[in-house]
This record gives structure tokens, C-alpha cells and sequence, in this order.
């Protein structure tokens, strides 16, 4: 490093979030973590309960081609994240520098990490390397920015991503998206760079956040008849493709909390719109703003609305819900997915996101607002739980634990990663995508309700456990010899010494 030693951090990762936060600061990351929490503010309370927030950064770099990914951090932390990435079937390796606290307090681990880049930077195998600090390299001031910003032509890039300066994966997703702009805007800017995989001969429009596969698609032909296409979706799957979104004319933050790609964007002179083409009213708002950001004439506008609306209401006709629903997640998306519900049909009196507020959503939470629903920013599990039990709603659509909560009430709920996002928003094959889904689970509640008392009881309070088929019996007395034995062992502990 640069002869300096990083502080020790008594009880590792583990020893609180403020106090993390000033070892890192005292170690020389002031600016870093002035960053993230400009960036990615809080809420009203510490933060939403989530996986590690780096999960998000590690999962952008693993869905690339010719990226390789190398963590610093805590060895429970690292198993952890690997786990999650093989549980979504990346299938990539996923480089660890390990260390202990010797190597930690005499600079040996930013070496480490040095060494382990240069064996990983091989230009037939990969176009860059990330490297990603978790908590303990951050906390202890491991400056990744002395690490070479490229090796025989493989572009090394290092993020500080703590636990204790991000709040949640899905804003990470940004951190490392960001980064990579900001490398692939200062290349542009230096001269000629790789030709794009995809290059399109219209002006295109650059998505923020991870949709369905068939949304891009979607979009795509919405956009056709006003002269304009896709640019690739960020976070992109290759290299090349950021040089195409830096590339687009305007670009829309479909996702709001892509801040630092936002900025990368602006840096590089492109418009930023919000929302999302979902349903007929989001839609049409969306295209209106595309286009009067692109320069487009409002009659080719026009047109293009009256190619698209007619499906979509036309869909939404045919896919009616007649449900209370209560819909809280961490994607990002959850603002438009309760707007594209509400138009067909469903009443929903409370939104939930982990995301923050930002002016990307804005459209979406006053539209929201405008016909009754509660919106939350930076919505904790506990905020949740309570507009669910306080609505009790025809279906509940969440996080895992709150599907939990909900069947044990005997009301159905959908887990919203798994089920909602997997499916297309956007568009008429959007608007008819999630009416299934919610009507086979509302026809289920008498069968919550059956299960719900004929299971009451089981596994609670004194019924929690195996192998009682009554309740348990507790021992004549044992109450009171405990409370004997407690007194003696401190009055024991009294009389030493004296």
C-alpha cells in the first residue's frame, strides 16, 4: 500500500454499522463513502432488511461475457455471496482474496488483491476485472484505486460496495453499472473504441434495470414508429455494449435508483426520462416524453400512440382483476407493476419499496397517489406486515418473509422476485401478464382458510417443537430448584475474593 497500516476492527463485520462506517473514514475513505450516501440515501429508519447489498454488484458482473469478478472481504461474507450467485444459476467462478488480521493491518491483503489481479487480467479471456471490498477491506481502507486501471489491454475496475454504505443489492447494481460507464465514457472520449455488438442505424433509447427478456422486445416495437430503437439494456450483458448506451439519445430510468448511472449519462450529454411504458395511461406518458426529449414531431408521436394504445387497453379489457392487493419488494419495478395492476382493475391501497425516492419515480408515485394508494420509499419488513394486516387484502404480494406472515394468516400472496418479475410488464403482452397469476391465487383463499384451522396451534408456543403430541408437562418443582441454583451460584460468585 502506501507504507501506512489499516486500523484493526475489533468483532470484524459484525461491529455495528457507525462504527464501520468512521473506521472507514479514518482509514481514508471519506470521499467513497461521501459518495454512496449522496447517492443512495436512507430512510426513516437504519435501512431495509435485504440480502448483501453486494450481491447486487457481484450478480452484474457475473451476468457479463469476459468479466471476471474477485471479492475482498470476510470469509463467511464471500461464502454467502457465492452461494446466492449459484443459487441463480450464474455458473462463473468468482475469485477470493482471503486474509487475517495480520495480513489485514500491515497492507499485505491490498498486495494480495494486486497479485490476484494481475493473474486474473488475461486479455484472451476476459475484457476486464472487477474487483469488489465488502465491509472489512472498506472499513480498514483498502484503496482499490491504487490497483492499475488497465493490464495488457484488460480494464481493471475496483468499487467499494460495505454493507454499512449501501443500502440495499438492487442499488449496488448500480455502483458497479456506474463504474463501468464512467470507464467506457472516459475511453469514448480518448478516441476510437470496439465497434457494439448490436449498432442501430436510428436513433435508440437506453433502458435502465433488469426486466423480463421479452420487455426490451416490447419496447422496441413501440419505439419503431416514431423513427427510434433499443440501445442496449443497462446492466448489459458484454463490454462493448456500454459504448452503444452512451450512445443513445435519450435514456430512461425505467428502474429509479440508477443514480450513478444517471450521472455517467448525463456526463456524456444524454436526457434522462422516468417511468415506464406500462399500461395505457404510463404509456402514453412515456412515449409523449420520449419523444418531446428526442425532438420527435408530436404528430409521429401521435401515431405511434395510436398503434400501441389500442392493444394494450384491448388486453387489459380481456385480463380484468377484481382484487385488494398489498404490493412491497426491492427490485425497483414495484411502483410500475402496482400501476399496471390498478389499471386492470385492481384495487391497491399500499406500494412498498426498499428503493428510494428519487425523481425518476415521480410520475409513478403521483399517478399512485392521485387514486388513493400509499406509497413508501425505503419500506422496512415491519411497515409491510403492518398495511398488510391492517388491509387484509384479497392477495399479498412481497418479499419471502412477508409471504410467510401472510399464509399463516391464511392469506394468499405471491413472492414478487420470483413470480411477478418473471413476467413481462411492458406493453399489451404486459398488460395481460399477471392477471392469471393473481386470479388462480385469489381462487385459493378458502383453501388458506381450511389449512389455517386445520393446522391451528401446530408448532406454536407450547406445540412448537418435535415429537409432543400434547402438551408438555412441566417437572413438579423445577421451576423452583432452578431459581435455587441461580441464587447460590451468585452468592458464590459474591463471596470470592472476600
Amino acid at each position: 500500500m502506501d507504507g501506512s497500516t489499516a486500523p484493526v476492527l475489533e468483532g470484524g463485520c459484525h461491529g455495528g454499522r457507525e462504527r464501520l462506517a468512521e473506521a472507514a473514514r479514518a482509514a481514508g475513505k471519506s470521499a467513497a463513502m461521501d459518495r454512496l450516501t449522496a447517492d443512495y440515501p436512507r430512510g426513516p429508519h437504519d435501512q431495509p432488511q435485504s440480502m448483501c447489498p453486494a450481491f447486487g454488484s457481484l450478480r452484474v458482473g457475473l451476468r457479463m461475457r469476459r468479466v471476471a469478478t474477485i471479492l475482498s472481504g470476510s470469509a463467511c461474507c464471500v461464502y454467502g455471496l457465492t452461494f446466492t450467485s449459484h443459487f441463480y444459476g450464474a455458473r462463473r467462478t468468482v475469485g477470493y482474496v482471503p486474509f487475517n488480521s495480520e495480513s489485514l493491518v500491515r497492507g499485505q491483503l491490498f498486495e494480495d488483491i494486486r497479485n490476484a489481479v494481475y493473474e486474473t487480467a488475461k486479455p484472451a479471456e476476459y475484457d476486464a476485472v472487477v474487483v469488489i471490498n465488502l465491509c472489512v477491506p472498506t472499513a480498514s481502507g483498502v484503496p482499490l484505486d491504487l490497483l492499475p486501471k488497465q493490464i495488457d489491454g484488460v480494464r481493471i475496475i475496483g468499487i467499494d460496495v460495505p454493507g454499512f454504505g449501501v443500502p440495499t443489492h438492487a442499488e449496488a447494481k448500480d455502483v458497479l453499472t456506474g463504474a463501468m460507464l464512467k470507464y467506457a465514457r472516459t475511453e469514448a472520449e480518448r478516441g476510437p473504441v470496439a465497434r457494439p455488438r448490436v449498432l442501430a442505424d436510428r436513433p435508440t433509447v437506453a433502458l435502465l434495470g433488469e426486466f423480463f427478456p421479452a420487455d426490451p422486445p416490447g419496447v422496441g416495437a413501440l419505439l419503431a414508429p416514431m423513427g427510434m430503437a433499443l440501445a442496449p439494456t443497462l446492466p448489459c450483458r458484454e463490454w462493448r455494449d456500454l459504448y452503444a448506451a452512451l450512445d443513445c439519445q435519450v435514456a430512461a430510468a425505467a428502474h429509479p435508483f440508477y443514480t450513478a448511472s444517471v450521472r455517467e449519462l448525463r456526463a456524456a450529454g444524454r436526457p434522462v426520462v422516468g417511468s415506464a411504458p406500462v399500461g395505457v395511461d404510463g404509456t402514453e406518458a412515456w412515449l409523449d416524453a420520449v419523444g418531446s426529449t428526442a425532438g420527435v414531431n408530436a404528430s409521429v408521436v401521435s401515431a405511434a400512440k395510436d398503434a400501441a394504445l389500442p392493444a394494450i387497453r384491448a388486453a387489459l379489457a380481456a385480463n380484468p382483476i377484481d382484487a385488494r392487493i398489498t404490493l412491497s419488494g426491492y427490485e425497483g419495478s414495484e411502483l410500475l407493476v402496482a400501476r399496471l395492476l390498478m389499471e386492470a382493475g385492481a384495487d391497491i391501497p399500499y406500494v412498498g419499496t426498499a428503493c428510494p425516492r428519487t425523481e425518476w419515480s415521480e410520475a409513478d408515485r403521483a399517478w399512485l397517489e392521485a387514486r388513493g394508494t400509499h406509497v413508501q420509499y425505503r419500506a422496512s419488513l415491519e411497515q409491510d406486515l403492518c398495511a398488510m394486516r391492517d388491509v387484509r387484502p384479497d392477495l399479498a404480494i412481497g418479499t419471502t418473509p412477508l409471504v410467510q406472515k401472510a399464509k399463516e394468516l391464511g392469506i394468499p400472496a405471491l413472492y414478487f422476485t420470483n413470480m411477478v418479475s418473471a413476467r413481462p410488464l411492458m406493453g399489451a403482452a404486459g398488460a395481460g401478464a399477471l392477471a392469471a397469476i393473481v386470479s388462480a391465487q385469489t381462487r385459493g383463499a378458502p383453501r388458506f382458510a381450511r389449512m389455517v384451522s386445520f393446522f391451528e396451534g401446530v408448532g406454536t408456543g407450547d406445540a412448537s417443537g418435535y415429537g409432543w403430541r400434547g402438551k408438555p408437562v412441566e417437572p413438579q418443582g423445577a421451576r423452583e430448584r432452578t431459581r435455587k441454583l441461580r441464587l447460590a451460584k451468585a452468592k458464590a460468585l459474591e463471596s470470592v475474593g472476600t
